[in-house]
């Protein structure tokens, strides 16, 4: 197989599971072609920074939300990248958990979060992610059928370093789902992710939150879909909807040969 066809959804989630499952189920039932991998952002499942409202969903949302999509994975033979969705652990506080679903419906990888959104942009707009949730400790990497995927999330495209490790590891394909904040991705989100993208020789896969939330939030949408030479091959605006692309396989190596020196940390 030397292409494959990606989708990103951009959606607006709410604190309401349901609302988003209607949404989602909508933007699939929409699809009139045949895809290999389908994309949702971060914070696909809820978006929310209440810990009874992230409660809530781990105690009556999750495994319904889970088994929507797998239900959906099944029912469009594609494989589904969930974003995330929050995963409780033990002691009570939450993973941002990144989840690979086969064409089969089957769980086959998971990425958490390693480097939580902590910032202080202005004195009026703060973030506190580790109010809620612990970093995950692990590099992940998924085997799809069509190639290798490195899996991170949104703050972690910061971090060039993690997405040198996952090259390493073999990654083809980088997925950076998010729900990048309307003041950061206004001034950052073109350029990184582009960078990653260029310095690594992989396609990105960046689909990502917008609009106005109900916990007063505003995400910059534009998701995009790059290829290993930094061309934006498909990118969305602000409103919530659907990207597409014909990804070719070959120009990972066809990236990485034209400079030499990136061949050499392979």
């Amino acid at each position: 197989m030397k292409k494959i066809n990606v989708a990103c959804f951009q959606l607006c989630s709410s604190e309401n599971v349901e609302k988003n499952i209607v949404m989602i189920d909508k933007m699939f039932e929409s699809i009139d072609k045949k895809l290999d991998l389908v994309c949702l952002p971060e914070c696909a499942a809820i978006f929310t920074d209440s810990k009874r409202k992230l409660d809530n969903y781990s105690d009556r949302w999750h495994e319904k939300f889970m088994n929507f999509i797998k239900e959906k994975a099944e029912q469009n033979k594609t494989h589904v990248l969930v974003g995330s969705i929050p995963y409780r652990k033990k002691n009570l506080k939450f993973l941002n958990r990144s989840i690979i679903i086969d064409s089969d419906g089957i769980e086959k990888n998971y990425y958490d979060k390693i480097n939580l959104f902590d910032v202080k942009l202005s004195s009026k707009e703060k973030y506190l992610e580790s109010k809620n949730y612990d970093s995950g400790n692990s590099i992940k990497v998924a085997t799809l059928p069509y190639g290798k995927i490195g899996l991170t999330i949104c703050y972690d495209v910061r971090f060039p370093n993690l997405y040198r490790e996952l090259a390493k590891k073999g990654a083809d394909f980088i997925s950076i789902p998010a729900a990048f904040t309307y003041t950061t991705g206004l001034a950052h989100w073109y350029s990184l992710i582009r960078a990653r993208a260029i310095e690594n020789g992989c396609f990105v896969f960046a689909p990502a939150q917008v609009g106005n939330h109900e916990n007063g939030r505003k995400t910059y949408g534009h998701s995009m879909i790059v290829d290993p030479w930094g061309k934006v091959i498909s990118s969305a605006t602000n409103k919530r909807g659907i990207i597409y692309a014909n990804v070719d396989l070959t120009l990972v190596k066809k990236s990485r040969e034209r400079i030499p020196s990136m061949t050499s940390f392979l």
